[in-house]
């Protein structure tokens, strides 16, 4: 059961870290002029959100399995695991529509600005700060 629970924090850790990254990149992006750096945006861009997206990816099935191994039904109760819940899901939902900017940049598409990838840039950070509390804390 521990070993569920340390991959999970792992793979956790690793695709925050892309969740962080990436909307910096955009910032950068967003900001640059020259034509070269917008290309090697995208390339950094696009290596990341691939890298990135098997980190989600087993984020999630280790935390499935968790939920399945001990038990849903004992926890299904639980407030602070359905706050967690749809604050993962948002996380999940942030994550695509960082695709959709990865490919919006690739098809010189952004119709964005620099301001406003940096609000961006904070979603997943408050998140963060919500959901861990919750789940070390458990406090509903």
């Amino acid at each position: 059961m521990l070993w569920l629970k340390a991959l999970h924090l792992i793979f956790m850790v690793a695709w925050f870290a892309g969740l962080f990254y990436l909307p910096r990149l955009f910032i950068n992006h967003a900001m640059t002029e020259n034509h070269e750096t917008s290309e090697l945006f995208k390339i950094m861009e696009r290596k990341l959100y691939r890298f990135t997206t098997p980190w989600m990816i087993l984020t999630l099935v280790f935390g499935i399995w968790m939920l399945v191994d001990y038990a849903w039904a004992a926890y299904s109760s639980m407030l602070w695991l359905q706050v967690k819940l749809v604050l993962i899901g948002a996380l999940v939902v942030f994550h695509f529509y960082c695709g959709k900017f990865v490919k919006d940049f690739a098809n010189d598409n952004n119709k964005h600005s620099h301001k406003w990838y940096r609000f961006f840039n904070e979603i997943p950070a408050v998140i963060m700060f919500i959901i861990i509390p919750i789940a070390v804390l458990k406090p509903m």
